[in-house]
């Protein structure tokens, strides 16, 4: 075989070689590029799980801190509820002890009014005051004679006195008895109130309850989901692992039949050094022609890129004005569904901080934010304006509902049939006064602040 056959055949296996030894590591890397692409698929559902579990967890932390605050109400009004039942057993007691004072009082009464009919017969039958008569004319001298007259007046006076003075104690003692009825009766509705309101506290937790358990069962298939696709993401990065790792050993495996055929090639070259010699002057010519080219292209991109103006950047910034957040209506909003209805709450900077209010004092803490200094009770709230009549209501106005007591409830109206206050089953909160409940209880009071 001649020189120049052998050199076409020896170039021939070098370049189906390096061919070989591309060819295979470039369908492999393909092969990594679609790997890839289903990692990066796989790593941002993981990154959006992460958001999601974090998102649950603090929804979970607020699900807490509101299941802690609906047991610290209960525990408070399951207090309150003690104490009002004591309060009514010791009212009890009073109106028993009143009742047996106003028992034994009127049984003297009775003896003596017995005693005055059968003194005030005898005068009759005797001729009526005959027997004062024969006292007084039985006389033995003038001085006797005004002493027996002194006497009898004096006994006159002194049982009609008794009779004044028990008559009074009596109507005294009655009329604390009906006191005490009263305050008795108004314990009573109250502890009818307290253990409504506790019933609808504990159904706030129960619901509160509830929803912690669905996000922590979201919670608990989010981490799953997660764990799934780390687990399918690490298997990925491991099938790119080991293509790469073929892919080496195919290079390795290359390069040294590549380093074979050069060897046998420097043999046949080192038989015809002048055609190596001319073929690497060509080589040499072309190379330095395409550097220069290159050079060209190189400097005229440069100028191209030097000729093109700067991009003017321009900066903007702006700021959202704050609302405000002063008005009465809207200063309760950040307490709406994190609240607690709380009997007597929202008295204390602890209770307020937590959201703990009752419906008088919610009233009052809002108008507060809006400058107003309004009493925390509903009897003295209705006095805390004028009123006006439920048609000519408007939003800010006091609205009143007959629930335990007349009057017994307050909220601020917001327009559209609606009011805000802090109600007993679901802390602060709107409500609808148009139809259900708070419709049947609203008894039409309303009164103006301003």
């Amino acid at each position: 075989m001649s020189l120049k056959k052998k050199l076409i055949v020896l170039n021939t296996t070098i370049m189906l070689g390096l061919g070989s030894a591309f060819a295979i590591p470039s369908v492999k890397a393909e092969s990594i590029t679609d790997i890839q692409s289903q990692r990066t698929g796989i790593q941002s559902d993981i990154s959006e799980a992460e958001q999601v579990i974090q998102q649950l967890k603090k929804e979970q932390s607020k699900m807490n801190a509101q299941i802690a605050q609906i047991e610290s109400a209960m525990k408070e009004n399951d207090q309150k509820i003690k104490d009002t039942e004591q309060e009514i057993k010791d009212t009890e007691k009073d109106i028993e002890s009143l009742k047996k004072e106003i028992k034994a009082l009127e049984e003297r009464i009775a003896k003596r009014e017995e005693v005055l009919k059968e003194r005030a017969l005898s005068f009759q039958e005797s001729g009526g005051d005959v027997e004062y008569l024969e006292v007084v004319l039985g006389s033995k001298s003038f001085g006797e004679f005004v002493n027996r007259v002194g006497a009898v007046a004096t006994i006159v006076e002194a049982d009609q006195q008794i009779l004044s003075e028990q008559e009074a104690d009596k109507a005294d003692l009655e009329k604390k008895q009906a006191t005490v009825e009263k305050k008795l009766q108004s314990l009573k509705d109250m502890e009818v109130e307290l253990k409504g309101m506790q019933s609808q506290i504990e159904d706030q937790k129960a619901e509160t309850v509830n929803m912690k358990a669905k996000i922590e069962k979201k919670e608990s298939e989010t981490e799953a989901l997660k764990q799934s696709l780390e687990n399918k993401d690490a298997g990925l990065e491991a099938q790119i692992a080991s293509i790469r790792e073929n892919i080496k050993k195919e290079e390795e495996r290359k390069a040294s039949e590549k380093a074979d055929l050069d060897r046998a090639a420097e043999e046949v070259n080192s038989s015809n050094s002048s055609t190596e010699e001319s073929s690497s002057s060509s080589k040499g010519e072309a190379s330095a022609k395409s550097s220069s080219k290159a050079e060209s292209s190189s400097n005229s991109s440069k100028n191209s890129s030097a000729a093109k103006p700067a991009a003017s950047k321009t900066e903007t910034s702006s700021k959202p004005s704050s609302a405000n957040t002063g008005s009465a209506i809207t200063a309760g909003y950040k307490y709406i569904g994190n609240s607690t209805y709380k009997f007597g709450g929202g008295r204390t900077a602890s209770d307020i901080a937590n959201g703990l209010f009752d419906c008088s004092a919610f009233v009052a803490w809002a108008y507060k934010q809006a400058g107003v200094n309004l009493p925390a009770s509903t009897d003295a709230l209705k006095g805390a304006g004028r009123q006006v009549s439920d048609s000519q209501k408007q939003p800010g106005d006091l609205v009143f509902f007959n629930t335990y007591k007349t009057d017994g409830h307050v909220g601020i109206y917001v327009g559209g049939g609606k009011f805000i206050g802090s109600q007993s089953s679901t802390g602060v909160a709107i409500a609808n006064m148009d139809s259900g409940y708070w419709a049947s209880v609203y008894n039409g009071r309303v009164v103006r602040v301003n």
